[in-house]
């Protein structure tokens, strides 16, 4: 039985702001290998707190069905790679992303070839540079209907395309489940991981998709830029009294984070997600973390009619 999306849904709205991102198409001759590649290129990937950017599979194709073919017709992952547009050297820094992670990661996998995804008219020469590695033997060649680079290597060849488009994203779309045990908001959690998944032009970054440590911006200390999310601890709530946010018998908070090509892209993941963990039992309360439009400006409320009253100019 469906429980009462407005007894457990609270009305409020996660804070995302604006990012630049890249899309890549990694292929591989099988699964496996496919997997061992974005394991690696995704690595690190979770946070910008202190990684270099985020980065998740936004989904997967089996390089031959309707709607799911890859230029060389063998399964494949697209990726997305988020760094925040307030950074002063964005557009930089996410090529130095893109240059590091497709060359050590996506090169040096076993039968992967990389290809753009985005044809912007913003881009990186990033095949020309990747190239180098060939010693004088890399040449330019047409291949897969594309244009790129080939590598000679010890396993074979390498293929990439000779130019990765850019655009603009959002970031930090984020649901908090709140439950009754830590199983409970790991399944609640899971359940949401599983619906997002299933939207297109979206990637959740943490391990498996959910995050158990919710930060808040700043601490006290002056050498972090954020903390755990005091407030937002159970363990913490005897010991804040009234100034915990945790609701009276909840045990466990789990978060997951969506990255996504547009505001829409993400509100539509966000939507789906609540709607896939709502009958999660001893889930007790779904909310979102935000900092009153202090952070970002995109903002995804929990409510679908609020946001689609936002989407019109309403």
């Amino acid at each position: 039985m469906t429980q009462d999306r407005s007894a457990i849904v609270e009305d409020t709205y996660a804070e995302g702001f604006r990012s630049i991102f890249a899309e890549i198409l990694v292929t591989a001759r099988d699964y496996r290998w496919l997997e061992h590649c974005c394991h690696a290129v995704t690595g690190h990937g979770t946070s910008t707190i202190m990684c270099d950017s985020e980065v998740g599979v936004s989904r997967l194709l089996d390089g031959v069905s309707l709607g799911q073919e890859t230029p060389d017709g063998r399964v494949g992952a697209v990726i997305q790679f988020h760094v925040p547009r307030f950074r002063k050297d964005r557009e930089r820094h996410l090529e130095k992303v893109l240059l590091a992670r497709i060359s050590q990661n996506v090169m040096t996998c076993p039968t992967a070839r990389c290809f753009n995804r985005l044809e912007t008219e913003n881009y990186f020469k990033l095949g020309r540079k990747i190239s180098f590695f060939g010693d004088g033997h890399q040449f330019r060649e047409e291949r897969f209907g594309t244009k790129g680079w080939v590598i000679p290597t010890m396993g074979g060849e390498f293929y990439l395309s000779r130019r990765f488009g850019f655009s603009d994203g959002v970031m930090g779309g984020n649901l908090w489940f709140m439950s009754r045990s830590e199983d409970e908001s790991i399944l609640a959690a899971e359940r949401a991981v599983e619906a997002v998944n299933m939207c297109d032009d979206c990637v959740l970054t943490f391990p498996g998709g959910i995050a158990s440590s919710a930060s808040k911006a700043g601490s006290k200390y002056k050498f972090l830029i954020a903390s755990t999310y005091a407030e937002y601890c159970p363990t913490l709530k005897n010991k804040l009294g009234d100034a915990s946010r945790v609701p009276d018998g909840c045990q466990s908070i789990m978060e997951i984070v969506i990255n996504g090509s547009s505001l829409n892209a993400v509100a539509t993941a966000t939507h789906a997600a609540i709607d896939a963990a709502l009958d999660t039992p001893g889930l007790m309360r779904i909310t979102a973390g935000n900092y009153g439009g202090r952070l970002g400006k995109s903002f995804i409320y929990l409510d679908p009619q609020r946001q689609g009253a936002l989407a019109n100019g309403n």
